[in-house]
């Protein structure tokens, strides 16, 4: 049976997402995702950046790739490859400046591997985070509509 405290459900658009977090490799990401998830801040924020063939990228409440929650966290950078449905925070050039954004890879991308905070990974679902529309900025987005951890109601 798989661990429900550390299943990140995400209801899209395009389809149910199931993310297994991984608090082994990032203990402060997943910890401040669950919070922002409980909280109800990723409800409705759309995926603002998709970009085929790499990642589709969410969790701006301004819907540009220039918001987050307020709260910087600092990197967590392990030797896990960014593959295929890896959950990733997204940032600025500065490390520590990951906050609320993150992104979905579509594909390999080795290039973000050991410089970007891997979280998580879809085990469920990536069929519909292919459905994603893409572009950069996306004409009407697709969007998260609920989020929640597997554990609670």
């Amino acid at each position: 049976m798989a661990d429900t405290e550390n299943t990140l459900l995400l209801e899209t658009t395009q389809g149910p997402v199931k993310i297994e977090m991984r608090p082994d490799l990032a203990p402060g990401h997943v910890a401040r995702i669950k919070e922002l998830v409980r909280d109800g801040f990723y409800d409705g924020i759309v995926f603002h950046r998709v970009i085929d063939g790499f990642m589709a990228q969410t969790g701006c409440p301004e819907g540009t790739g220039t918001g987050g929650s307020g709260k910087k966290l600092k990197a967590e950078f392990s030797p896990t490859k960014h593959v295929r449905g890896t959950v990733s925070m997204a940032r600025a050039a500065n490390p520590d400046s990951g906050d609320s954004q993150f992104f979905i890879c579509f594909t390999d991308a080795p290039w973000l591997d050991n410089q970007y905070t891997v979280w998580g990974e879809v085990t469920e679902g990536m069929e519909n985070v292919d459905k994603i529309k893409r572009g950069e900025p996306v004409k009407n987005p697709d969007a998260i509509v609920r989020a929640r951890m597997a554990g609670d109601a």
